[in-house]
């Protein structure tokens, strides 16, 4: 027995005077254990301690001796009924949801289920089954307090934020610049060589694919593949522990916990800023025929949605969904943020699904308690939230919908962008009508139409809008110019993953055939980079497009833990020419106000300026009428926004035609001319996507009105400068 934990109200195992206390949410168990792990020379030996309760569902007690280091799980006993979605089963080892770091791995096999499953195969769970746990569960870990990061964390404004997405193991595991013990590791991350790259680039913060604690699956094990994104949680709270360097994981769940929060630190130092993919819109039990792990054993009827007949609600595409009707699914998603902000110092979340965490079963509401806690508890409203804004539920896109200060990953920016410069080329190059321009206006200047709705007049603004061309979901930016269709074939299913509208373009030439032997290729690279980075908004670039990573065509990667997938780091001088292109952009929109404007233009000038804050012009600087927007063919356009007296005015023309333009460059702000008058200002080009490499030497200044011509399929970019 034990006695009363001094704090029922914290779940999970926590160390104090004397041992630990604990608590566990099980309210339909009849029993319950908590079972320590320790060896007596012999080998290991269990030991079972009977908590007390139910107390408002929860089971608690305090058991001393307990040390940091001890691994633990957790029996459940009580009722066996499916149907009723009460799967008892005390020869299941529960792993904690609250365990802040795990020992061992979840070995698939027979084990891990708590029914009977008939010839090896999945089935409906009938007979309960008497096989133990113990061998092919994780186990949770006694853990110290961590040290926490939060205190350095650089704490960058939206305005000034420019997000880098990658996968851990992928990010470092080819980098010559890291020592070969740390590469692909939480370590490898904060490296001087890699943290080099980042700075270079000009990146301000750093978003990782899951590091939540992860199990594998069983149909893609029999495939001899394995779920290498890692949205497949086992743990909300403990980090994958094979992401950590071999020397972390011989010390044990806190030198893991530790390595990590060390990265997470140096990274601080540099100036970058730490987002994590988190899933809490599912588990990897899976649906009703999926192994006991976890919340299946303890509660399976309150942490998971259900149907009448019992089965289990997918509205996530992983067979189960997290009901989030329920006050303890909403607390488990709430402490689990909460931790990671505060005790490990990270500095943002990206919600994979997000949908799913604002319904009320099938509807969504933006209203729903766990958003308004996210935007109002003490904690986490200091952090950068961003949503995945959609799942595969009733009405199930919802971008623009979410409530501040939340942000969007903007599918419609995407979309948007490769249909101008991919897709529409495709059609001209085959004579087929284009579509009209009619969205890219809207994508360009921050998506008013999504973002300008909500509590507040004027919604979100455009740093609701997370921009992006591509993720680490589709395509590479390389592979949108090189693929006209996806090649999914190493992923096992026939080709049949993975979606068909991909919006690229192999420019007709052999598919895959390498940029590098392109010009029209590179071209449309930088014209998609320097897209996404002169749009209102802000920018998200997926690890590698800077320097024309391929996946050789695969656009749903998430099983291929190889090269496919890793970065490689041996560049051909196009990939340099790409990087330092890359580089210039971004610093580019650091030092230009205009090009990352905080607030939805309104087309007049802003209190104290004279010049309107945007406006949009046809080639010949006239007016773009409202006409022009809705005729394809009209594909040369300029996009002048003020500098409102933080910078220069920028000036950035488009030419989405296949044909050469003559583009009359806009009148912008103009001065007093030494008493006679006024004199418009002129423009100095800054950048040209028909540039191999950037220059750093300072071309002439043009006058305002003046006439250049751009190339089919470019973009060029200048800054206001006085004429003398």
């Amino acid at each position: 027995m034990t006695r009363p934990a001094t704090d029922r109200g914290r779940l999970g195992v926590h160390r104090v005077d004397g041992g630990v206390d604990v608590a566990v949410y099980a309210p339909r168990a009849t029993a319950l254990e908590v079972c320590f792990f320790r060896s007596d020379g012999d080998g290991e030996v269990e030991e079972p301690w009977l908590l007390e309760g139910p107390v408002h569902g929860v089971w608690h007690g305090h058991v001393p001796g307990i040390l940091g280091g001890t691994p633990y799980g957790f029996r459940a006993y009580g009722k066996w009924d499916p149907a009723s979605a009460q799967r008892f089963n005390p020869h299941r080892l529960m792993l904690d949801p609250y365990a802040r770091g795990i020992t061992g791995q979840v070995e698939l096999g027979d084990a891990i289920y708590d029914y009977e499953r008939a010839g090896g195969a999945n089935t409906y769970p009938t007979q309960p089954s008497t096989r133990d746990t113990i061998g092919s569960a994780a186990r949770g870990v006694v853990t110290e307090t961590v040290f926490s990061a939060r205190h350095s964390r650089p704490r960058h404004q939206w305005r000034d934020t420019v997000i880098y997405e990658g996968h851990v193991k992928g990010l470092t595991m080819h980098h010559p610049g890291v020592p070969a013990h740390l590469r692909g590791t939480y370590a490898g991350l904060a490296h001087p060589a890699f943290v080099d790259h980042l700075t270079r680039l000009g990146v301000t913060a750093l978003e990782l694919l899951p590091v939540h604690a992860s199990a594998p699956e069983p149909f893609l094990k029999d495939k001899g593949l394995v779920n290498y994104w890692g949205y497949n949680t086992l743990a909300f709270f403990a980090p994958e522990p094979s992401y950590a360097s071999e020397q972390a994981q011989r010390g044990g769940a806190q030198a893991v916990i530790e390595e990590f929060t060390g990265a997470v630190e140096l990274l601080h130092q540099a100036g970058i800023e730490v987002i994590l993919d988190v899933v809490y819109n599912h588990t990897c039990e899976a649906g009703i025929d999926g192994p006991s792990l976890s919340l299946r054993g303890l509660d399976e009827a309150g942490y998971y949605l259900h149907e009448p007949d019992g089965h289990l609600t997918d509205y996530t595409g992983c067979g189960n969904t997290l009901d989030f009707r329920r006050t303890r699914v909403v607390q488990l998603a709430l402490d689990s943020l909460r931790y990671w902000a505060r005790d490990v110092g990270v500095d943002g979340f990206r919600f994979d699904l997000a949908v799913t965490l604002g319904r009320h079963r099938e509807q969504f509401t933006d209203h729903h308690p766990f958003l308004t806690a996210l935007a109002t508890d003490p904690v986490l409203r200091d952090v950068k939230l961003i949503n995945e804004p959609w799942d595969l539920g009733p009405n199930g896109w919802r971008t623009g919908q979410f409530p501040a200060p939340m942000a969007d990953w903007n599918d419609r920016f995407r979309d948007t962008l490769r249909t101008f410069w991919l897709a529409d080329a495709d059609r001209l190059s085959h004579d087929v009508a284009p579509s009209s321009l009619a969205d890219l206006g809207n994508r360009l200047s921050g998506s008013a139409d999504l973002f300008s709705y909500g509590d507040n007049p004027g919604g979100r603004g455009p740093l609701g809008s997370i921009n992006y061309v591509t993720a680490h979901d589709g395509f590479t930016l390389a592979d949108l110019v090189s693929y006209s269709h996806k090649h999914n074939a190493a992923n096992g299913e026939d080709n049949r993953d993975g979606t068909d509208r991909n919006l690229s373009w192999n420019h007709g030439e052999p598919e895959g055939s390498c940029p590098g032997n392109s010009a029209a290729k590179r071209r449309s690279i930088r014209n998609l980079l320097g897209s996404l980075l002169v749009s209102a908004g802000v920018p998200m670039i997926t690890a590698g497009d800077e320097f024309g990573r391929t996946q050789g065509g695969n656009n749903n990667a998430y099983c291929q833990d190889n090269d496919t997938s890793y970065l490689s780091w041996d560049h051909a001088p196009w990939q340099e020419d790409l990087l330092a292109t890359s580089a210039y952009l971004v610093e580019l929109r650091r030092s230009t106000p205009a090009l990352r404007p905080i607030r939805f233009a309104s087309g007049r000038p802003a209190r104290g300026d004279s010049m309107p804050d945007l406006t949009w012009l046809q080639a010949n600087a006239e007016p773009r009428l409202s006409s022009a927007w809705h005729d394809p063919y009209d594909r040369a356009l300029q996009m002048l926004r003020s500098g409102r007296g933080r910078g220069p005015d920028a000036l950035v023309v488009f030419n989405g035609s296949m044909d050469e333009v003559e583009v009359t460059l806009a009148v912008g702000r103009t001065m007093e001319n030494n008493g006679s008058g006024t004199r418009a200002e002129g423009w100095r080009l800054t950048w040209d996507s028909t540039w191999e490499r950037p220059t750093s030497q300072a071309g002439p200044v043009l006058e305002a009105a003046g006439r250049v011509r751009l190339a089919p399929l470019s973009m060029q970019i200048y800054l206001s400068e006085r004429t003398p």
